[in-house]
């Protein structure tokens, strides 16, 4: 089984959590997005629950030579989390990817600003927050991004995504009060290989749907 697109897999995985809505396991929730990817996919699941969108801005950082391999993450202020087995395995210490994290700091500063803008982030205490990507390999962001919002108290936090690597979401269950992943494929591999079309989302797109969404239903 493979995805035509993310707004289908967000469609899709929608539906899997309104069933849970419709048993009233999800009162007051909102949906934050990672972007850029997450963004189509958490605007599908918003529409087919009527809650509000928003976006979560995260910045993996990547292992040096391979940008793609997520070793560690920023989310907002917090302070850089890191996959401490990878940078074992790897031999690199926190000290050498200062500039990394810097560079991805930066980039997470200038994406919030354009995305939001002077909108306030979202108050999400008390309330059932839905944290949606378009899919996990090492879960080095959705992990950062976990830690950060259970600083803010949220009465419940539901990770989902249409795919994930089965370790990843395994180890991601001890970060999210629940996981919903559609698809653990055991030869996992990529994200992108599980969808049809995985082009990159561009900075436009992401505004034009949060603007689309947030016109129809006000975050409150």
């Amino acid at each position: 089984m493979r995805f035509p697109n993310r707004r289908i897999a967000g469609q899709e995985l929608g539906m899997r959590l309104a069933e849970w809505a419709s048993e009233g396991e999800l009162p007051r929730s909102v949906v934050l997005a990672l972007p850029r990817g997450g963004v189509p996919v958490g605007a599908e699941v918003a529409r087919v629950l009527g809650a509000p969108l928003d976006v979560l801005v995260a910045r993996k950082i990547g292992s040096p030579g391979r940008p793609e391999a997520g070793i560690g993450a920023v989310v907002g202020d917090d302070p850089p989390l890191f996959d401490q087995r990878a940078l074992k395995t790897l031999g690199l210490s926190e000290d050498r990817l200062v500039q990394d994290v810097a560079r991805e700091r930066a980039e997470l500063k200038r994406r919030a600003l354009l995305y939001r803008g002077d909108r306030a982030t979202p108050d999400v205490k008390d309330r059932t927050v839905v944290l949606v990507d378009d899919g996990l390999a090492t879960g080095a962001t959705a992990r950062a991004a976990l830690r950060h919002l259970r600083h803010s108290g949220p009465a419940r936090l539901i990770l989902a995504v249409p795919v994930c690597a089965p370790g990843t979401a395994a180890e991601m269950r001890s970060e999210a009060d629940d996981v919903v992943c559609l698809l653990q494929p055991t030869d996992f591999r990529a994200v992108g290989l599980w969808y049809d079309d995985f082009d990159q989302v561009s900075d436009d797109e992401v505004i034009e749907i949060l603007r689309g969404h947030t016109a129809q239903i006000p975050l409150t």
